[in-house]
This record gives C-alpha cells, sequence and structure tokens, in this order.
C-alpha cells in the first residue's frame, strides 16, 4: 500500500512574505484546501484567517488540520467572498487550480494517473466530466480542449472521444487521449495532460472564478491591503498579470500597430511586485511546484472600479 506525500503548500514562504501579516491582521485565504497557507500565516502573527472553499470536503477536513478559535470557515467560492466577509481585510491569498488533496484522491477524479469515476467537479455538484463528454457534440469538446488546453491537436483528441463513448472512468479518457497523440514510456509529459486540465477548467469555470475573485478582493482590501496569487499555468497567470497591470495603471505601451491603451480610473493596486517562482530548493521538495508563479500588489485608497471601467 502506497504512501501519500503530505500535502505541500506551494511558494509558503514568499506568500508569506507577500502578505506580511502583522498582529490583528485579517487575511482571506480564498482557496483553503489543506489549510497550509492558513496555518502558516496564523503562525506569522495574522490575528484571524477567513478560509474559504467550494469543496465541502475541505472544510469538514479543516476544522481537524487547522484547529484554532482564530479561523472562520466558509463553503463558498472564492468569487464571492465579499459576499462571505463583511469587513474590509489586510490580505487575501489565492492558490488558484485543483489542490493536491483533489489530485490524489482517485474518487474525485482529477487525475490521470489514478483511475476513478471520470468525474472532476470541485464542489461535488453539477456537471460532471463524464457528463459532458458523452454528452456534448464534437466541436465543443474539440473547443473546451484547444481553449483550455491549448492543445493543438483538439480535433483529434475530441474525435477519438466521441468514437469512444460513454466513457465513465478517468482511465478510460487517459486511453483514448494517449491512443490518440502517441504516447510511449519515458515521455518527459503525458499526453493527457493538456485534456484533463482543460475539462477541469471547463467543468469549474475556473477562469471565470478567477477574474471574479481577483475583482471580489479588489472590493474587500483596505488601503494598505495585500493581495497574493499563486497560478500554475499561463491561461490563469495571464489573467492576473493582466488585471494587476490595469489596476496599477502600468498599461501596455501603443506602437504603430496597435494604439496605447485607453487609461482607466485611479489606480486600485501598487507595489505590484515582479513574479516569484519555486527556487530549487523547493522543486526538490515538491515537484509539484514547477510551474507555480506568485503575483502580489498592495491595495491603494482608490475606489474599487466597477465593470464598465473596467472593460
Amino acid at each position: 500500500m502506497s504512501v501519500r506525500p503530505p500535502h505541500i503548500p506551494v511558494l509558503l514562504d514568499p506568500v508569506v512574505r507577500a502578505l506580511s501579516p502583522i498582529e490583528d491582521a485579517v487575511i482571506v485565504d480564498g482557496t483553503f484546501g489543506a489549510g497550509g497557507y492558513t496555518k502558516e500565516l496564523l503562525g506569522a502573527g495574522a490575528g484571524r484567517v477567513i478560509g474559504l472553499d467550494r469543496d465541502p470536503a475541505a472544510i469538514e477536513a479543516g476544522r481537524s488540520r487547522v484547529p484554532s478559535d482564530q479561523l472562520d470557515l466558509i463553503q463558498i467560492e472564492f468569487s464571492r467572498m465579499d459576499e462571505a466577509v463583511d469587513e474590509k481585510v489586510d490580505g487575501v491569498v489565492l492558490d488558484i487550480g485543483v489542490s493536491s488533496m483533489q489530485i490524489d484522491e482517485a474518487d474525485r477524479g482529477f487525475s490521470f494517473r489514478e483511475d476513478g469515476p471520470l468525474d472532476m467537479r470541485m464542489s461535488q455538484a453539477g456537471e460532471t466530466a463524464a457528463d459532458f463528454l458523452n454528452h456534448a457534440d464534437e466541436a465543443e469538446i474539440a473547443r473546451v480542449i484547444k481553449t483550455y488546453g491549448e492543445e493543438p491537436r483538439a480535433r483529434r483528441v475530441a474525435g477519438a472521444i466521441v468514437r469512444a463513448r460513454p466513457l465513465t472512468r478517468t482511465s478510460e479518457l487517459a486511453d483514448v487521449v494517449r491512443k490518440a497523440l502517441g504516447h510511449h514510456p519515458g515521455m518527459k509529459t503525458d499526453p493527457a495532460t493538456r485534456t484533463f486540465q482543460a475539462i477541469r477548467i471547463h467543468l469549474n469555470a475556473e477562469l471565470d472564478e478567477l477574474e471574479a475573485g481577483l475583482r471580489a478582493a479588489e472590493r474587500i482590501l483596505k488601503p494598505g491591503g495585500r493581495l497574493a496569487v499563486v497560478t500554475f499555468h499561463s491561461l490563469e497567470d495571464r489573467i492576473v498579470k493582466r488585471f494587476l497591470q490595469a489596476r496599477s495603471g502600468n498599461l501596455p505601451q501603443g506602437s504603430r500597430h496597435r494604439p496605447a491603451a485607453t487609461p482607466g480610473p485611479t489606480p486600485s493596486f501598487k507595489q505590484v511586485a515582479k513574479p516569484v517562482s519555486p527556487d530549487a530548493d523547493e522543486l526538490a521538495r515538491n515537484p509539484r511546484a514547477r510551474s507555480a508563479r506568485l503575483r502580489s500588489a498592495v491595495r491603494t485608497d482608490a475606489p474599487a472600479w466597477d465593470q464598465k471601467e473596467a472593460a
């Protein structure tokens, strides 16, 4: 019987430094997961952490993982943090994507390395991956795989999926993708990686959730409050980068081919830090951190932008 490695929070020390919790600081951990960031933030001096997670299993387990009267746990999507939090806070941390706990639990259906039901729902409610793959038309499956997985041979994969229906297990989907794209032992990246990522992002509306979550964090952070966001692939990182560029007034310069962007309202963030990636020591401890990137910034006293201003 194999023993699963313990959950290791990614970029833990840089995240804590970016948030710089002080005594009595209130921090929102919008993606509570296994509570790694929360535990470290409380140990670093934060007065209270409000932990949010859409996954009921994470909330239930969190009560024993981080037993503290300084922690409030709420089951809700982080995009709705301003509904759950009725005060201005000193910090918000977001760790985007699927958690290692969800990947390691075969019954959740997130991993192509372990056989399990084809599920992939973070909230454990709504349409499953099997529902989508067995009922969507080939063009829609191809669009999802290309858009969210950036898979150049998405049409080939979608055609293979449709011909193999019905699919009910993660191992079945992984085999279909590997046969469609070609697979041999020793490949650096499993061919199923992009397809599994794409379907998971689609089912959980992860990119929409991220965009809404950034706007919600902007609304609840007090002046001087700090935002820290860890992403794991280019689609997520691009959203965070563009959000902070716009909100800090750091708009791309124009050229003769592309006019300069129109300046927006007063910047709502400042001191946008350079992105941070894991160092060699962290990668040795936790290979899953290899694609992680941290972006952080400090809230100004300007009002949050409204949707029309942000467009």
